[in-house]
């Protein structure tokens, strides 16, 4: 699949991400849309860079060139990025508080693989590239986090998968190793009891969490996007990988369309 080939709401199948326009979201005040130019990728590297930072301690360096203050990788380039923002009370669109990024099948070829790869030895799902869109950089910003950016993104994300033949997403979610791991190895315990994905999907990290070293039995709340991903049907598909840049734990889910609540697969539709 192309970039050109890629199909974005109200927009036609030549047609670029480029030319897509905003997309009005359920929930009151934001709005959803993919983005458009070098300098709305960059909102969404801005956001990415202070949650990451902030929130995460992650030691970002800044690749030539780059202004300070943003995340960017070489895989930026070649996703499609979708940006949430929240409005004023005259509906006027105002800054991103949320943002995914996608790299469909077509994209992570010309891209050398998925992110994935990198942390994960993806083999058992070789035979799902082709279907397989991979979400990554996810963020909301704090104040934006009761539900309604988060159910824009994957609205926007489900409508993006269907139009385009995919059928299952994967993607890291990332957990503070600021208290050394406890948590992250106590949350892949309590998720694993009932989400772990069946033994042909599952993956083995390349550089481990510790977690038969770390406490396991801690009573821990699920941060706000992996309890969204869990209720959308997400299931985990092994044991955390240690990420040192980001200092966090990244625990690697996939979720099937066909597993989505009804009232996503009916944006989609």
């Amino acid at each position: 699949m192309n970039r050109s080939q890629i199909l974005l709401p109200h927009a036609a199948s030549h047609a670029p991400a480029l030319t897509q326009r905003p997309q009005r979201a359920a929930a009151s005040r934001l709005s959803v849309s993919w983005a458009r130019s070098e300098a709305e990728v960059r909102e969404a590297q801005a956001l990415r860079y202070q949650v990451f930072t902030t929130e995460m301690g992650a030691r970002l360096p800044t690749p030539p060139g780059v202004p300070a203050g943003l995340d960017v990788d070489l895989f930026d380039a070649y996703c499609e990025h979708l940006l949430v923002r929240a409005g004023d009370a005259d509906g006027n669109p105002g800054p991103v508080v949320g943002t995914y990024r996608v790299l469909t099948p077509g994209a992570a070829k010309r891209a050398g693989g998925l992110y994935s790869d990198t942390e994960f030895d993806l083999t058992r799902l070789r035979g799902m590239r082709s279907r397989l869109a991979e979400i990554g950089r996810s963020c909301v910003h704090p104040d934006h986090r009761s539900g309604g950016a988060i159910l824009s993104l994957w609205s926007a994300l489900a409508e993006f998968m269907n139009r385009n033949g995919l059928d299952t997403v994967i993607g890291c979610a990332s957990v503070s190793m600021r208290d050394g791991g406890h948590v992250a190895a106590s949350l892949w315990r309590q998720i694993a009891a009932d989400h772990l994905a069946p033994i042909d999907c599952r993956v083995r990290p390349r550089l481990p969490l510790p977690i038969e070293h770390l406490r396991q039995d801690l009573v821990v709340e699920p941060p706000a996007l992996i309890r969204g991903y869990l209720r959308c049907g997400a299931q985990l598909m092994g044991e955390p990988a240690w990420d040192p840049d980001f200092n966090t734990a990244d625990l690697p889910l996939m979720l099937r369309t066909a597993d989505l609540p009804a009232r996503f697969r009916r944006t989609g539709a």
